[in-house]
């Protein structure tokens, strides 16, 4: 079975990923694609409230869980959007070790500071002050095949580059060439322990997720 591509969308919470991944299922005519966001995996979380410790493990869990539903989408053949905030290095270090690289177009959707914080502050519904906590860590890997500013192109815009780069992906792609940065070739994937200790190492400072998310975004902003 040929496995299935990956549109892998990684941006601060407000930067225009969901609203990129909407225009691309509109637009995207050469398979079947499906929108994979981790604020939707957030959202089927049980409602009671969480201690921090407690919080940590389950959105944890949550993103593990998100990453492999991902890989599984795609093994079976399933062409995918998917909708991330990599604003913890460990993140990006599990997609690595379970996502075919070879197969994922990495986005990097990118909004300025000032326009961040006035979307968030429109939209409502995220804790004020989040996308500025992320705007130093979700790009901070520093590598991607393609690069987009909502802040200067619409998201119907950034979607139809993407549509028009996706046949054209780079060998080795950006996954690839950060597997190669972050993982060593020839050993067994790593642990989500080992995850944790790599993340500080390689990557920068692995503050805990509700440490920098506030409790209340848990199921809002990743």
């Amino acid at each position: 079975m040929t496995p299935g591509r990956i549109i892998f969308l990684n941006g601060t919470s407000s930067s225009g990923k969901s609203s990129i991944a909407r225009e691309l299922l509109g637009i995207l005519d050469d398979g079947v694609f499906f929108h994979l966001a981790v604020d939707a995996f957030n959202a089927m979380r049980s409602k009671r409230e969480l201690g921090a410790a407690e919080l940590d493990t389950a959105l944890r869990r949550t993103r593990m869980g998100f990453h492999r539903s991902i890989a599984a989408m795609a093994e079976a053949g399933n062409d995918i959007v998917v909708d991330h905030v990599l604003s913890e290095p460990w993140r990006l270090l599990d997609c690595l070790t379970v996502l075919r690289p070879e197969e994922v177009l990495f986005i990097g959707v990118h909004c300025p500071l000032d326009e961040l914080t006035r979307r968030e502050l429109a939209r409502g519904d995220r804790p004020p002050g989040l996308a500025a906590h992320q705007y130093d860590l979700v790009h901070s890997h520093g590598d991607y095949d393609l690069e987009c500013d909502t802040s200067t192109a619409s998201p119907r815009e950034c979607a139809q580059r993407i549509k028009e780069f996706l046949p054209h992906r780079p060998s080795p792609t950006a996954f690839t060439r950060l597997r190669r940065r972050y993982l060593t070739d020839g050993e067994q994937p790593p642990n989500a322990a080992q995850l944790h200790s790599m993340s500080e190492l390689q990557v920068g400072t692995d503050p805990s997720p509700a440490a920098q998310e506030p409790a209340s975004s848990g199921t809002a902003g990743a």
